[in-house]
């Protein structure tokens, strides 16, 4: 074998960025920001907005109604990943 041989355990893995001595993902350093930037846009957003449902109209603090499309957001992100890993 020769000297610069690489082993594959190694080789093929996610890229990773080592913080504090620790191999940190680059797509978990991602997920981080923009969930810090929604948080600071949704904490900077807090009159009161009316938002009109089907049928009833709904006076609300803009931060829920962000909050709530947040979480939508990443249970419909989740599903559409844990659809496409099982194909």
């Amino acid at each position: 074998m020769s000297r610069n041989t690489r082993s594959s355990a190694g080789a093929y893995g996610p890229p990773t960025v080592t913080v504090k001595g620790r191999a940190v993902r680059l797509r978990t350093i991602g997920s981080l920001l923009i969930v810090a930037a929604a948080i600071w846009f949704i904490a900077a957003n807090t009159g009161s907005v009316t938002v009109r449902l089907w049928i009833p109209t709904v006076t609300l603090p803009l931060w829920s109604v962000l909050t709530v499309t947040l979480l939508a957001g990443l249970l419909l992100g989740l599903l559409v990943a844990h659809r496409r890993a099982r194909r």
